[in-house]
């Protein structure tokens, strides 16, 4: 089956790249158990024509099948045209799983993953043009899509509330990997990046629904004692920051470096305004950090209770959650580790596979009728 991963190229590939990426090493291992065969899934990667890899983070684990447009004119041919199709690059294929909301083109039947649907509820926090390109690929799966996978189910919802049937929509959520960090790489990437012992620490795209301006207003009402924050995160769009002189900008840093910096923190900060699921939540609580995130929306519900919740529209909220991460961090410690190993990339892979096959079984039944 072919499987989209045009997101991996983006100039921000972000948490969409980082879902195609793991969930298709997941169904690489599901493969691998599977000494029978008979169940084994075989992914096709097909992405655009590029000169060059993407990132060493975002470089797809499975052969890309390139199609002769990429990025944005890719985008829009499919929109427009349904062309190229991807059967042109990998041969006859029983589906196609585009990973993220843009519909590969293809005359076989369409799986989508829908990781979320800001766009339609604050448009300002997006381009114009990719708010446009949004809202025609979600017309496009309400009538070609088999499945919609959701990673959440605020995301669900919210589909349910936007034009798809229930028949469409299938809840599989994301997963996270445990990677043990010992105390030595901790110190080796504090001393890189010239961090103190204690720190904050806020991961994600630099964009205005992570709320990261409040974020470090509500550091600041926490005066000189408080641990400073680091930011890391590559830069998006439309993200004017008024850093104070207690916030550290990274920006992207690499993958081995990132899993230290979660682990050497003395919280996690995520008032993100609104989120398809919110990964960084359960790689912060993997790596045993107490995790300070928004109430409501999808960060609530994948926190599973294992996390401070606060009102994203106040910073003082923000802050007196900071403070309560800090004085209770043991037994936040203790609950996110809990919560962060009952969701795991195994799981995600083996009900995706299940989406696969429920759709083959109703082609097939189709053919047969």
């Amino acid at each position: 089956m072919a499987y989209s991963l045009e997101q991996c190229w983006h100039r921000v590939p972000g948490g969409t790249a980082v879902y195609g990426i793991e969930l298709a090493k997941a169904i690489g291992e599901l493969n691998n158990r599977d000494t029978s065969g008979h169940h084994e899934v075989q992914l096709l990667g097909v992405a655009g024509r590029h000169k060059a890899a993407p990132l060493e983070p975002y470089r797809p684990p499975i052969a890309v099948h390139p199609l002769p447009l990429a990025g944005p004119y890719l985008y829009e041919s499919w929109l427009r045209f349904n062309w190229p199709k991807v059967e042109g690059a990998t041969g006859a294929i029983d589906l196609v799983h585009a990973t993220s909301i843009i519909p590969a083109a293809s005359s076989a039947p369409l799986v989508a993953t829908i990781h979320d649907l800001a766009f339609l509820h604050e448009p300002e926090h997006f381009t114009k043009r990719g708010v446009g390109v949004f809202q025609r690929s979600l017309a496009v799966l309400r009538k070609r899509a088999t499945r919609i996978i959701c990673v959440s189910q605020a995301t669900l919802d919210d589909c349910l509330e936007n034009g798809f049937s229930p028949e469409q929509l299938r809840y599989v959520p994301n997963g996270v990997h445990h990677i043990d960090v010992g105390s030595e790489q901790i110190n080796e990437v504090q001393k890189k990046y010239e961090l103190p012992h204690q720190y904050l620490l806020f991961v994600g795209t630099l964009e205005p629904r992570k709320n990261l301006q409040r974020l470090i207003d509500a550091v600041a009402m926490l005066g000189p004692d408080a641990p400073p924050l680091v930011v890391v995160g590559a830069s998006g769009w439309g993200s004017e920051i008024v850093a104070q002189s207690r916030v550290k900008m990274l920006g992207f840093v690499p993958s081995a470096d990132l899993a230290a910096l979660y682990a050497g923190a003395a919280a996690f900060c995520y008032p993100s305004l609104r989120e398809g699921f919110g990964l960084p939540i359960l790689e912060a609580m993997s790596h045993g950090v107490p995790v300070v995130t928004s109430l409501g929306s999808s960060t609530e519900e994948v926190s599973g209770g294992a996390a401070v919740l606060v009102n994203p529209n106040s910073a003082s909220s923000i802050a007196d959650g900071i403070l309560r991460a800090l004085e209770d961090r043991e037994a936040l410690s203790q609950s996110g580790l809990v919560r962060s190993r009952s969701v795991t990339w195994e799981r995600t892979a083996a009900l995706t596979v299940e989406v696969y096959r429920e759709v083959m079984e109703e082609t097939k039944g189709a053919s047969r009728g």
